[in-house]
């Protein structure tokens, strides 16, 4: 058997060699709305939370999260679906835009408004979703104008992946049309599946429930490996497909083809913090790779590294191949993953705006990192959906006018501590006095520094500020400090 960094490197090579395919997702836009504030208080008029609002931000949801998720891998990712004549639509689609998604086979439907989805968010827990929707099938001139589109020959695009949330999109004409428009390129057709009725999508070379999904699709429950094998075989009854695949949470994907070989490819989550938006990640990573010619089980343990980035982050995430590339082990520890030139730091703070992502940023030497360290980039990471944090270097540190000997630790090692926490997203180096120059390049939506920073002046305030963001002092843990962990090793070596 191959070792795991054989095995990492060969599928390195594959995901290096994917070329840009065009990839149709058709089914259920939807915006995100997160509105962030605090809720600390009980309203007097009746027993509920009141909700102080103090910024809202909107994200790619539904199949535009999907679409999200097939660009960051390198596709060529396009949407079909239904908006409404309305604001949140018209944010959907330069949210779209922002993301390199291709929007002309968007169809604006007067009849029903856009779907938008509102979360209210304290901190980092939800305390109410409010959504704004129809669920009512797509008919009339709508419906038309779609299967107009997935009536085109020759047809622009290679494969086609369906996205089913529920909200009357993906009508049985609709889905019909998606498949024979991928077959005349000789592609394939993928569906996430929503409700218990798979009927509808006969015909699709693949589909991805989760483990619910599939037992309420073929009424039975999963309680040992040989009940996969029933569902997958009522599957193949169903939907005309010869494999049957089915995502497992924690335990990893299931999959057994028409000739009953089955294997389930482990989880390869390291950490998991939020599972939200897992299955768009698999599912879009499966379809571009079956796309591009790779074979069923390379593809899906691609898709399951690619979710296992997804669930390390808060709320949806579309993993990009380079983060993919770190994952595997395959790219230069100097510029890569968590570890970022300056050059790639403003990379990835154009991207998380694009996204309407919040990034946090925050500096210091963490010479030594203690417990107030560990704590304080917890809670600054809750102020947004990335932390990067600016380092000095060993240079900028000795000019700073510390001890004799200091750093301790050099910029590679202190780089490399800071990396391995969870709640550090990204790590940069500056070489200035300070992290001015670097903070004006990134243009963080947060600045966060300790407390103790009150009367001395946060550097970066004023840039900040002046481009709409924040910022915040953090509460730090008393009696924890770089200083006093040193002293403590000198009076025991004394």
């Amino acid at each position: 058997m191959q070792s795991n960094t054989a095995e990492n490197r060969r599928l390195a090579e594959i995901l290096e060699g994917l070329p840009t395919t065009r990839v149709l997702v058709v089914g259920d836009l939807i915006l995100d709305r997160y509105a962030d504030g605090k809720a600390s208080r009980v309203s007097p008029e009746a027993p509920v939370l009141v909700f102080d609002f103090a910024s809202e931000r909107y994200l790619l949801g539904g199949a535009c999260n999907v679409a999200a998720n097939l660009r960051g891998l390198g596709a060529s990712a396009s949407v079909l679906g239904v908006i409404g004549d309305d604001e949140a639509g018209g944010r959907l689609r330069a949210l779209l835009a922002n993301a390199d998604i291709d929007t002309q086979a968007l169809v604006v439907d007067r009849t029903r408004p856009t779907t938008r989805k509102t979360r209210y968010v304290a901190k980092t827990l939800q305390v109410l979703r409010v959504d704004e929707e129809s669920r009512v099938p797509v008919g009339g001139d709508a419906e038309r104008a779609m299967i107009a589109l997935l009536q085109q020959r020759p047809f622009p695009w290679k494969s086609v992946l369906l996205s089913d949330y529920g909200k009357g999109v993906l009508t049985p004409r609709i889905i019909e049309a998606a498949i024979a428009a991928a077959r005349s390129q000789e592609g394939i057709t993928v569906v996430d599946p929503k409700g218990t009725d798979y009927s509808i999508y006969r015909g699709v070379d693949l589909l991805t429930p989760n483990r619910e999904e599939a037992e309420g699709a073929t009424g039975i429950k999963i309680r040992q490996t040989e009940d996969l094998h029933r569902i997958a075989q009522r599957l193949r009854e169903i939907t005309g497909i010869r494999t049957a695949v089915i995502t497992l949470g924690k335990d990893g994907i299931f999959f057994e083809k028409e000739d009953g070989s089955h294997r389930i490819i482990p989880t390869e989550a390291r950490q998991v913090f939020d599972v939200t938006g897992a299955g768009d990640t698999v599912i879009a990573a499966l379809t571009y790779c079956r796309a591009c010619g790779v074979s069923l089980e390379d593809s899906l343990r691609l898709a399951n590294h690619a979710a296992g980035i997804t669930v390390a982050k808060l709320g949806t995430w579309a993993p990009s191949r380079r983060e993919i590339l770190t994952r595997l082990g395959e790219t230069p520890a100097d510029g890569a993953g968590k570890i970022l030139s300056l050059e790639q730091a403003v990379e990835v703070s154009n991207r998380l705006r694009a996204e309407g992502r919040r990034l946090v940023f925050s500096n210091g030497c963490f010479d030594i990192l203690h417990p107030g360290h560990c704590d304080y980039l917890q809670k600054a990471r809750a102020y947004g959906d990335a932390l990067m944090v600016g380092v000095n270097t060993d240079a900028s540190v000795r000019r700073q006018n510390k001890a004799p000997g200091r750093p301790i630790n050099t910029l590679e090692s202190r780089c490399l501590v800071l990396a391995a926490l969870q709640a550090v997203d990204y790590v940069v180096a500056f070489d200035d006095d300070t992290p001015k120059n670097l903070i004006e390049a990134v243009t963080p939506h947060v600045l966060a520094k300790g407390e103790d920073w009150r009367d001395k002046g946060v550097v970066g305030r004023e840039w900040v500020e002046a481009h709409g963001g924040q910022v915040l002092l953090v509460p730090l843990v008393p009696g924890c400090s770089t200083t006093n962990v040193i002293e403590k090793i000198q009076k025991l070596g004394r």
